[in-house]
């Protein structure tokens, strides 16, 4: 049995804020005293009991599942530091914001900011992410910044927008603007790519192992020998499966840019 485990027992009115419901705090806290925990929903403060029955105890003392649909729970995992985090349905916006370390598994769809300012540990969406995911909260510079995040369908617009480090890796489509204003990274899409691609792109490396996108004329296609270099990529993201399993046996197109902005990128295109 896991530590905690909640189960919805039936959906709020209002949007719910769990950034305060974390694995570490729940630990060894008993059923009734999860309950009584009050959390953000609308403007008021709301006990958990509201909306789902609590199962505490067992061994595994760092897993908290979430077992229904929590698509109007927002900030699941926000600044995770460790521990494990399961739902077991759709989760809503900011699932894994700021995680540092750990893991968070979504075996539905997930909201809009998914894996936002991430930093460390592993975010895995089974379905589709809204726009911003990996991308930088408003008024902030920096996007994702380090650990992985795989999600296996979908992705909205902006996906990776001034992300700085890590890898994020997309086996389904990708919206408008994919990489916009990267500064480092790795990107991956298995499916198609929509407009902008890699707009104002001042480094890392975007795989666009499906279709084509529209490539802009501020990006320059390079001649030089590249293939040491992409082995090492294309290894890397093939551990992921799916359509990247074919990454390394792939020929490669490299294009550099954005030359806009005086960027270093690359988009990398395999044939």
């Amino acid at each position: 049995m896991s530590a905690c485990m909640l189960i919805m027992k039936q959906a709020p009115a209002l949007r719910v804020d769990l950034r305060a419901v974390q694995p570490a705090r729940l630990a060894g806290m008993p059923a009734g005293e999860i309950e009584r925990l009050a959390v953000p929903c609308g403007r008021e403060m709301v006990p958990l009991a509201e909306f789902c029955r609590v199962v505490a105890g067992g061994e595994d003392t760092g897993t908290l599942v979430l077992d229904g649909d929590f698509s109007r729970f927002d900030r699941i995992g926000w600044q995770l530091a460790g521990g494990r985090i399961e739902v077991r349905g759709a989760a809503g916006d900011h699932v894994g914001t700021g995680m540092s370390a750990g893991e968070i598994r979504v075996h539905g769809d997930a909201g809009m900011y998914a894996g936002c300012e991430m930093a460390g540990g592993r975010l895995e969406v089974a379905g589709s992410v809204g726009d911003f995911a990996a991308g930088a909260l408003p008024g902030s510079m920096d996007g994702m910044r380090g650990g992985l995040l795989l999600v296996r369908g979908h992705a909205g617009e902006r996906f990776g927008d001034r992300m700085r480090r890590g890898t994020a890796a997309v086996l389904g489509d990708a919206g408008d603007f994919l990489g916009s204003r990267m500064v480092a990274g790795t990107i991956a899409v298995a499916g198609r790519v929509g407009a902008h691609c890699a707009w104002g792109m001042r480094r890392g490396s975007i795989v666009c192992a499906g279709s084509v996108p529209p490539i802009s004329p501020t990006f320059a296609e390079t001649g030089a020998n590249f293939e040491v270099a992409w082995q090492l990529i294309a290894r890397d993201l093939a551990r992921l499966g799916g359509p990247f399993e074919s990454l390394p046996r792939r020929r490669l197109r490299r294009h550099a840019g954005d030359l806009a902005v005086g960027g270093r990128g690359e988009l990398l295109l395999p044939a």
